[in-house]
């Protein structure tokens, strides 16, 4: 169906930013003075398209509420026909909402953060590039227009985590992040290729359909194709959302400034692995076994980030492994199918209110003392921090699942739902996730004790101020949104809006506070807070990280994910390719000049026969016409 109204100019959620992005770049230095606020204002002209956008939806049924856009014909060639066209539907007005509306937040706090920066003006330019390219690929109504997309969200994280080049980490957290990405990407192309060989087309409507459409799919797809694409696509996702076993990336891109870190690594692009499989649902559906392979990497992934988050002293790589295990949870939900789609997309949203709070706060904490990321150089800045404490609290609250805000209503469904998949399966994925929910409420309590309580341990030249109002503000906003979001969602009938896309579950969730999984998630959330209070809050923090035993000596050192990548793949590479040199060299060059050197040889030595003298040369025909004839000679005899 063709969108109408506002939701027809839906281009505009991509072009106001774009633009911005343009300017920025091309005016150069001639923008300075006023880039920053350009790069706000068309961030929150695009929040307020997609709420007027929003806002008419709801006008329509809730079958009315699939409508495109279309641009141009993209690319037409023999029978690849591709348009460049819009998808504007419950799903991706969500995505919609929460990359606009946090990251117009996230803007408007970098005008404080970034300040004294002399490329402010740049750094906005990357951060509107990468609205833009992220609402490209929630609005792409097929596979191509969401690889444009995904490799645009690809590209301007390369910008933002390296944007501080000058510093050698930076310029190679930043590599890394882009070439691990490409692995990703690798299993994504193949995918979309896949699935235009199948079906000869690579549009939504027609794959991803509902009703006549999914029986239609159904006919055409066999399970042994439905589970390449869907390993395939879940590839894409590791990818993207740093899941196992492409996650090493996530960690080194702290070297970012922090709104980078908020709004890339914890409200947006990691999102976008969840958003691909969700979107592509009914083929992971034809599959038990992409959908089992999507629900252990989820679950194998979130215990792996919860533990790394364990030993950080770094507030943002603590943080980091906070959003690796978090993402893990959302795969799992998405794995379990339409038991699982909506929780997975209501904790994603939640996700983006607290973690984004949370970044922000550790950036206010670091720009009230110098730029220290060592949590064992903070210790009781609540006093001096009221606002930053206040806020940075309740999305640590709402992440450990408290009961009442936003975690507490989000998480406990997808560990509800776990359990209900029934089986060996259903119970294990479900305690991997319970004991999930222990370990964050340890990781982030010790976060908390030791930055907020405790006795002073900062740096003689540190004098921690709260922030400026600029960046308060947003803190505040987000910290309501952490509050309310989990409950609004699950409570107030986000099931029933995402159904024309996702489809309907096939056993009715009603959302219950006194449950057995409830229960044992609130008391693993108790004892978590307690061990970290009685090692961080109620114990003196040493300025020096003890050496601790094997498993916090390995979760220091990413459960040596970077060694297991050097050895599998970095090394191998190495060697294959000083192979491929010797080969070349030796082999290829070897063959071509020896060949060359053996005739250059053989035509000097044949040349020294050729003396120029007359005698010679009759002398030698005369040889030659004897042992003609002798050779006639012997013949005729015998």
């Amino acid at each position: 169906m063709k969108a109408e109204g506002i939701q027809a100019a839906s281009w505009l959620l991509i072009a106001l930013p774009l633009a911005g992005a343009a300017i920025l770049l091309i005016g150069g230095r001639r923008t300075d003075r006023w880039g920053h606020l350009l790069g706000v204002a068309t961030s929150v002209a695009s929040f307020a398209v997609g709420v007027a956008m929003f806002a008419q939806m709801l006008g329509y049924d809730a079958g009315e509420r699939r409508r495109t856009v279309h641009l141009w014909d993209f690319i037409d060639v023999g029978a690849f026909n591709v348009g460049m066209d819009l998808l504007v539907d419950p799903l991706s007005i969500s995505f919609v909402l929460l990359i606009t509306g946090v990251g117009s937040l996230i803007h408007i706090y970098s005008v404080g953060y970034m300040a004294e920066d002399p490329d402010r003006r740049r750094f906005f330019a990357y951060l509107n590039l990468f609205v833009a390219a992220m609402l490209l690929l929630v609005l792409g109504n097929n596979f191509l227009i969401l690889f444009l997309g995904w490799e645009g969200v690809g590209l301007a994280s390369y910008l933002l985590i390296g944007f501080w080049q000058y510093k050698p980490t930076a310029a190679t957290a930043a590599k890394k992040a882009f070439i691990v990405n490409r692995v990703g990407d690798m299993g994504l192309i193949i995918a979309i290729a896949l699935i235009f060989a199948t079906f000869g087309t690579i549009d939504y409507g027609p794959i991803l359909g509902a009703g006549a459409e999914q029986a239609a799919l159904a006919s055409q797809l066999s399970t042994g194709t439905a589970t390449a694409i869907g390993l395939l696509l879940l590839i894409g996702a590791c990818g993207k959302s740093a899941q196992l076993p492409l996650q090493s990336w996530l960690l080194d891109a702290m070297e970012g400034p922090t709104p980078v870190s908020a709004l890339i690594h914890a409200a947006t692009m990691v999102t976008a692995g969840v958003y691909l499989i969700v979107r592509a649902g009914p083929i992971f559906e034809m599959s038990d076994t992409a959908q089992l392979v999507v629900t252990i990497v989820g679950a194998a992934t979130l215990l792996f980030g919860a533990i790394i988050g364990c030993a950080k002293d770094d507030i943002k790589k603590a943080l980091a492994g906070s959003t690796m295990s978090q993402i893990g949870y959302m795969h799992l939900a998405a794995g379990l199918g339409r038991a699982g789609y909506v929780f997975a997309i209501a904790h994603l949203i939640a996700h983006g209110f607290f973690k984004a709070g949370l970044f922000l706060g550790a950036g206010s904490v670091m720009h009230g003392m110098n730029d220290e990321v060592n949590m064992r150089r903070y210790g009781a800045l609540r006093s001096v921090m009221v606002v930053t404490y206040a806020t940075f609290g309740l999305g640590y609250l709402a992440i450990i699942g408290f009961p009442g805000l936003s975690g507490y209503f989000t998480k406990d469904a997808i560990i509800e739902a776990a359990f209900d998949k029934g089986g060996t399966s259903g119970m294990i994925l479900g305690l991997c996730a319970l004991l999930g929910a222990g370990i964050t409420a340890y990781y982030m309590s010790r976060v908390m004790f030791m930055t907020f309580f405790g006795e002073k341990r900062w740096a003689d030249d540190a004098h921690p101020h709260e922030s400026p109002k600029v960046m308060t503000w947003p803190l505040i906003l987000l910290a309501v949104g952490s509050v309310a979001s989990g409950g609004f969602l699950i409570l107030g009938g986000f099931a029933h809006f995402l159904e024309p896309v996702v489809g309907a579950p096939e056993h009715e969730h009603e959302f219950a506070f006194i449950t057995g999984p409830g229960l044992a998630t609130l008391a693993l959330m108790v004892i978590g807070v307690a061990i970290a209070w009685r090692q961080y809050g109620a114990r003196k923090v040493p300025l020096e990280a003890p050496e601790g035993s094997f498993v916090t000596v390995a979760a220091r050192k990413d459960l040596y994910g970077d060694a297991f990548n050097e050895s599998l793949l970095m090394r191998p590479g190495q060697w294959l390719t000083r192979l491929a040199v010797w080969f070349d060299g030796r082999g290829v060059d070897g063959a071509v000049n020896g060949t060359a050197a053996g005739i250059g040889g053989t035509s000097g030595r044949l040349r020294r026969i050729h003396t120029g003298y007359a005698r010679s040369y009759a002398l030698s025909m005369t040889f030659g016409a004897a042992l003609v004839v002798a050779a006639l000679l012997v013949v005729n005899v015998s």
